[in-house]
């Protein structure tokens, strides 16, 4: 068993920055894939960003150039730096992990840009 808990959401304006962290229960050095995805009202969950165990890493295209995903092994962590924010990027993010074959979701944390 997985427990993920999302941190760093938020309010932002337009063009700011937040930076979103996941913290996992157990070390993540074994972990195959983390990963943050997003959903906004009345939309799909979508994947924003994954990061591998060997340290790759894919993104959205409405994220490339913008966001940077980052894990922390000996932390437990994975991050989310996110730049350059735009009001379609609000919506609640989950952080998410695969661990022997199971997906693990956490409970999501709300980013909101306006001005």
């Amino acid at each position: 068993q997985v427990q993920l808990v999302e941190s760093g959401g938020g309010l932002v304006q337009p063009g700011g920055s937040l930076k979103l962290s996941c913290a996992a229960s157990k070390s993540i050095f074994s972990f195959n894939a983390m990963g943050w995805y997003r959903q906004a009202p009345g939309k799909e969950r979508e994947l924003v960003a994954v990061i591998t165990s060997g340290g790759s890493t894919n993104y959205a295209d409405s994220v490339k150039g913008r966001f940077t995903i980052s894990r922390d092994n000996a932390k437990k962590r994975v991050y989310l730096q996110m730049n350059s924010l735009k009001p379609e990027d609000a919506a609640v993010y989950y952080c998410n992990a695969d661990y022997r074959y199971i997906s693990y979701w956490g409970q999501g944390t709300q980013v909101t840009v306006s001005s």
